[in-house]
């Protein structure tokens, strides 16, 4: 049987609920919307039984900390999701946050507010940085993951406008499109 298809991303409160569903419309995939939470609701168990009975591939699940130090529910359904074999996670879209104690994920690219992909990362406002690492609640675990994609954007309620629904949420769309370019 042929592993489902998957893509992460680290946010999932009301707005980025709004762009993530929209954006995997717009590249054809399926959005678990249960998945979404701040923090994450659902077990990593339960999330997987869901991306199973998805009709289209890729599947866009959601995961939130809800600023949690450590690993809070989000990173522990990710930790979940990324073991189960059954599932191919092509990459993240790392939501940043403006972390104060951030050790740091370094990141494939970043999508800025105005829709440049970049080398370095982006703050939560999406402007691009001098670093090349994002900060995010949920980014720890993903340390030392060498073969993951990992697509840094900012905060999609917060990026002046830029990544609005009635847009069509193009920088979310455009992260999830980065992630399919650079995982095949």
């Amino acid at each position: 049987m042929e592993k489902r298809k998957v893509i992460l991303v680290t946010d999932g409160d009301k707005v980025a609920r709004k762009a993530v569903e929209i954006a995997a419309a717009n590249i054809g995939g399926r959005c678990i919307s249960a998945s979404a939470g701040n923090p994450t609701r659902l077990t990593g168990e339960e999330i997987v039984n869901l991306v199973k009975k998805a009709h289209n591939d890729p599947v866009v699940v959601m995961v939130d900390d809800r600023g949690v130090k450590g690993v809070g529910k989000g990173e522990e359904a990710m930790s979940f999701i990324l073991k189960d074999e059954s599932l191919d996670v092509l990459g993240v879209v790392a939501v940043s946050s403006n972390g104060e104690d951030c050790n740091g994920l370094k990141v494939s690219c970043s999508i800025t507010q105005d829709g440049r992909i970049v080398d370095k990362a982006v703050d939560k406002y999406g402007v691009e940085t001098h670093a090349d690492v994002i900060c995010g609640d949920t980014l720890s675990i993903l340390k030392g993951k060498k073969d993951l994609t990992i697509v840094g954007i900012g905060d999609p309620g917060k990026m002046d406008f830029m990544d609005e629904i009635s847009k069509g949420a193009p920088i979310t769309t455009m992260a999830l499109k980065e992630v399919l370019k650079r995982s095949s």
